[in-house]
């Protein structure tokens, strides 16, 4: 260090973690993702500590066995993820809770204590085919908005986690007016935010100034950065999230936006503990592709004090 090099100060409120995400997983099963033994063993030999469940049924959904798996190489996890689609109303709420139930009841074996909920795609995520119009009628952000509130209860009350609400690229929580709407649309006593930096670049939100306006709803955090000549091609031509994903839109920090550094010392800021799971979305990938990617990553993440 130099005479007149300071310190970069720690951030000592932040816990860094990655996710199957970073290494090309999106399903529970599928043949272009890597095993699962295998992200367990390159996520731990990159030096993370923190692992998200990413989707049902991609790691071992036996609690001892995971438990097992993930302890043997140091590995704790943070959180499970679920998809719903409360906005369609109450008919969709018991389909919604089978699938809540499960992926909380693992989460709270591991010993978690976070839930990861991302509104459901109005595009197919692989074919990219209309699902249903991406913008919702008033009755529909009620039932959202209701419908959350009552996951958020009940999650807490039966499972003792808390739901933190992702907003995704191609969902009906995406831009800076749909994220400031949901969230003055819900209790804070139930519903907190997880903010991808990513997807809300990607959606045109700018993510420290969602920390600093609604700093008591950032619940957890993903880190990942877009490449902005891809997007400004992708906004321009309308492409899906999931082939702009396949052109390398999500990139590798620290080339991207939103800058990581400025976002990091906004959250510590905040003073409260605060997971940040690195995300970087790269469906599908060459298997020896996500490793190198993530010591790289993680390097960088320790650059910024994290």
């Amino acid at each position: 260090m130099t005479a007149d090099a300071s310190p970069v100060p720690a951030l000592d409120r932040i816990r860094v973690g990655s996710a199957p995400d970073s290494w090309g997983v999106w399903f529970p099963d599928d043949d272009q993702q890597v095993p699962w033994r295998r992200f367990l063993d390159e996520v731990a030999e990159a030096g993370y500590e923190w692992i998200e469940l990413g989707p049902y049924g991609y790691l071992p959904t036996d609690p001892a066995r995971l438990a097992e798996e993930t302890g043997r190489r140091g590995l704790t996890v943070s959180a499970g993820t679920v998809f719903t689609s409360l906005h369609r109303g109450p008919e969709v709420w018991d389909a919604t809770w089978e699938h809540v139930s499960q992926v909380a009841e693992l989460t709270r074996a591991m010993n978690a204590k976070h839930l990861v909920v991302i509104p459901s795609f109005w595009r197919d995520d692989k074919t990219a085919e209309l699902i249903e119009p991406p913008t919702l009628t008033a009755e529909q952000w009620r039932h959202l908005s209701t419908g959350m509130e009552r996951l958020g209860r009940e999650v807490r009350e039966r499972f003792g986690l808390d739901i933190v609400v992702h907003p995704h690229a191609d969902t009906h929580i995406d831009t800076e007016e749909n994220v400031a709407r949901f969230l003055d649309a819900t209790d804070s006593g139930l519903v907190n935010l997880c903010l991808d930096t990513g997807h809300y670049t990607y959606c045109g939100g700018d993510s420290v100034k969602l920390i600093e306006t609604y700093g008591e709803r950032i619940g957890y955090l993903h880190l990942k950065q877009v490449d902005p000549e891809i997007l400004a091609d992708v906004v321009e031509n309308g492409v899906p999230f999931g082939p702009a994903v396949q052109r390398g839109v999500m990139c590798e920090p620290p080339g991207g936006v939103p800058e990581l550094g400025p976002v990091l010392t906004a959250a510590q800021n905040l003073d409260v503990d605060l997971f940040a799971i690195v995300e970087q979305d790269m469906y599908p990938c060459p298997p020896d592709q996500p490793f190198p990617i993530a010591e790289r990553t993680r390097r960088f993440l320790r650059s910024c004090g994290a």
